[in-house]
């Protein structure tokens, strides 16, 4: 019998391997920001993320999509979302890792730097499910400010443990929490919103109000809990709405439907009705901006370290396939144009984390005069710079599979999943306009462009054009911060863009090789690089750029 189907050169699938252990760029940035930390937790998560049991779950969650049921099979209001179990395996690993609320309550040295390891980690494996994760750990300590609410809260939210059932929050041992802020006629416009809140009385969380009204994205809905926002009678202001009230009924919280979205599949998202449902009041009314404002800079922090584990994620299957799978005589990753896309794309992946990473540091330092100044300006322009990127990233390190990265099945199919994933980090929590001009916002502050200017100096003299660009920007910053508003704006997302790559390039000197940094400067910064990735000059040393990133 001739055997006409017999099946080679087609790579083995990345899995059962350590994402942490063999993520260089990673170990280098929690080195030089974390020195002191220990990375056993990061190891041993590391391992259990790149088992195929969870890939598994990983690939279930998103093929068999949550479900709403509005009503039970009597017409009575139910508004329960149904998850397949493997979304439920997630959540409990996410939590037990501590991804969520264990920051505010944890005894590690650098708590936020390895939380934020271990969320782009986790992005690797399933980036999805950890929106209710980043809402958790953004919204806890807004919580203090409503001292009642806190104590019977607190403990919970930053609890290890982990359990969906729809249930009052004192008999659950973990507890998750949302956020509902944008309405549907006023999206990033938040002043607009229409939800009003009328006072119901007093108990012992404090003023309770009743809310009436609408949110057009309110993800996550099957969390325990929402810091909602609504038209006080002194103004917009910030509210702490749970699903289950303390007498164990549900609250007037109606699921009108699920987003169907183009990526972000294994998490809920959702339009809701409030029909009166009680809240109760977390800092002053009027006061709800202030409040988003200060959540808003965690869950941007997020999309930063969720899009750059993405790129790490790309960028491994895309080594991996490519040092496998042959093609005209040799194997891909041998080919000298494979090698020059593959080097780009660590370069990118490899600057994204050493932002991704600075910034978070920014988070364990927060009382340093200098670390505060440059929370103000790393967080936009990273959100901003390593978001936009990552849907370019994506597709190129897809075009590294060829038409198998194109699939949806099997292991490879990941690279589709990430490519639809890639843009909603750059939309959600602010798009790339509102970073821009959160950057202007910041540099107007007194100590912003010397903080820049400090942040740039360690690696002065290291290489001409960084020094050039290092030497100009403060001179740009004051003079955009000093013009009419509208001339400003204008070039807001190239100034914004200038000081991602200056800042990365700093970073990068100071945790890379020098083939690394050097590339990096020469292409990003020199002019030295074309319009698309795999267009660095053939003088690179690509040899050690690629070794570095290889997952294995």
């Amino acid at each position: 019998m001739d055997i006409t189907h017999e099946v080679f050169n087609q790579p083995e699938p990345l899995v059962n391997y350590n994402l942490f252990d063999t993520n260089r760029p990673l170990r280098a940035a929690l080195k030089f920001n974390a020195p002191k930390l220990d990375t056993a937790e990061l190891t041993e998560l590391g391992a259990t993320l790149g088992s195929a049991g969870m890939q598994t779950h990983a690939r279930l969650a998103n093929t068999h999509t949550p479900e709403l049921h509005s009503h039970d099979r009597f017409g009575r209001r139910m508004d329960q979302v149904e998850f397949h179990p493997g979304y439920h395996e997630l959540m409990k690993l996410a939590t037990s890792a501590g991804l969520h609320g264990t920051p505010w309550a944890c005894a590690s040295v650098s708590p936020h730097v390895q939380r934020a390891a271990g969320f782009m980690l986790f992005t690797e494996l399933e980036p999805s499910v950890l929106c209710p994760i980043s809402m958790t750990y953004a919204v806890t300590p807004a919580l203090r400010s409503n001292a009642a609410i806190y104590a019977d809260w607190g403990p919970k939210l930053t609890s290890r443990a982990y359990d969906p059932a729809l249930k009052v929050w004192r008999a659950k041992p973990g507890l998750t929490m949302g956020m509902g802020m944008t309405e549907k006629q006023g999206g990033s416009d938040v002043r607009a919103n229409t939800t009003r809140a009328e006072p119901a009385g007093h108990d012992s969380w404090g003023e309770r109000y009743a809310i009436t009204g609408h949110k057009w994205f309110l993800s996550a809905p099957m969390c325990d809990a929402f810091l909602v926002l609504a038209q006080a009678q002194g103004g917009l202001s910030c509210f702490f709405l749970p699903r289950v009230l303390p007498d164990g009924s549900l609250n007037a919280i109606q699921i009108q439907r699920l987003k169907d979205k183009l990526g972000n599949k294994a998490n809920a998202s959702s339009e809701v009705e409030f029909q009166g449902a009680h809240a109760w009041l977390v800092g002053d009314e009027g006061r709800g901006v202030p409040q988003i404002l200060a959540m808003g800079s965690m869950t941007r922090l997020d999309c930063a370290l969720g899009t750059s584990g993405l790129m790490r994620q790309a960028l491994s299957i895309a080594l991996h396939h490519t040092a496998q799978r042959k093609a005209f005589g040799k194997r891909l990753i041998d080919q000298p144009l494979m090698r020059n896309v593959l080097a780009d794309l660590a370069l990118e992946s490899e600057a994204a984390t050493a932002l991704a990473l600075r910034l978070a540091r920014t988070f364990d330092q927060a009382t340093d005069a200098h670390e505060a100044a440059m929370a103000r300006l790393l967080t936009p322009i990273a959100k901003f710079w390593i978001c936009k990127r990552g849907s370019h990233f994506a597709q190129e390190a897809m075009e590294c599979l060829g038409g198998n990265g194109y699939v949806e099945e099997g292991g490879e199919g990941i690279m589709a999943r990430i490519y639809r994933e890639m843009p909603v980090n750059s939309i959600w929590e602010g798009a790339g306009n509102i970073m821009a001009l959160d950057l202007l916002r910041a540099l107007r502050k007194a100590d912003a462009v010397a903080a820049l200017a400090q942040e740039l100096a360690a690696a002065k003299g290291a290489h001409p054009a960084l020094d050039r660009l290092a030497a100009a920007l403060p001179g740009r910053a004051e003079n955009m911060t000093s013009q009419a508003s509208d001339t400003s704006e204008l070039e807001a997302r190239r100034l914004a863009q200038d000081v991602a790559l200056a800042v990365q390039a700093a970073l990068l000197y100071q945790t890379a090789p020098g083939a690394v940094f050097g590339a990096f400067c020469d292409s990003r910064l020199a002019g030295n690089w074309g319009q698309a990735f795999g267009t660095l000059a053939s003088g690179t040393d690509f040899n050690s750029i690629i070794a570095r990133a290889m997952p294995h």
